[in-house]
């Protein structure tokens, strides 16, 4: 909380609360500051939240898919000039026993994401479970058939960059040992043998805005750290 507060954001957004929306609204956050949280039907699972001071003409929890929408997975908010959606992505899980379901969903997204592009520009951000190219986790060549880099992910994410959303944080840094996640175990972190799989993604219309995209690695408190965008 003490980060999160501190940090000037106008815009903190949360994957995997892990909580009711009730909760999440109630954990004491400064005045001023509203708070939208979408949770799962299963207790304890998932969900999603952005806590902002900045009041949007309109709010929308899913992608309006009974199909999808159970898992509390998405929040969007909409204002004058941009749409803003957090968003947790389903993990295709263990022996990718769930990549069916997670690459209808892709799709779904990715849909969702270019109908309201029609309206206004768009920035989606969060966990997506994916890393896109061999530079984004530190060990690809042992992860090909692994959650979050199997080749339908990853092409999954580059028809989300050929649509014309611009991976932010690649606007700046190249290279790889950028990384976003750690697993807690081996002692992970502390060697940076991690994967960058959390992300801001903005419609190409907003390039112009874009001032800066980092991954603040020195934040602990989850086996995830933060990442950052800042527009004009």
């Amino acid at each position: 909380m003490e980060f999160m507060e501190s940090s000037g954001a106008d815009f903190i957004c949360l994957q995997e609360t892990k909580a009711t929306s009730e909760i999440v609204e109630g954990l004491g956050w400064n005045d001023g500051l509203q708070v939208f949280a979408n949770e799962a039907q299963k207790k304890g699972y998932s969900g999603t939240a952005i806590v902002t001071p900045h009041e949007p003409l309109s709010v929308a929890y899913g992608l309006g898919m009974d199909e999808h929408d159970g898992e509390g997975r998405m929040v969007s908010l909409e204002y004058d000039e941009f749409f803003l959606t957090n968003v947790y992505t389903p993990n295709a899980q263990n022996e990718l026993k769930r990549l069916p379901y997670r690459r209808q969903w892709n799709e779904a997204f990715l849909n969702r994401m270019l109908e309201l592009q029609k309206d206004k520009p768009v920035i989606f951000c969060g966990d997506l479970n994916v890393a896109h190219k061999e530079d984004d986790l530190a060990n690809p060549k042992t992860n090909r058939k692994s959650a979050g880099f199997s080749d339908e992910e990853r092409a999954d994410f580059s028809a989300i960059v050929e649509s014309g959303f611009i991976d932010t944080f690649r606007e700046f840094t190249q290279g790889n040992g950028h990384y976003s996640w750690w697993s807690f175990r081996s002692n992970a972190r502390a060697r940076n043998v991690g994967w960058r799989i959390d992300y801001f993604l903005i419609s190409e219309s907003l390039r112009p805005r874009l001032v800066s995209a980092e991954i603040l690695a020195d934040i602990m408190g989850s086996d995830h750290c933060p990442v950052t965008m800042e527009l004009k």
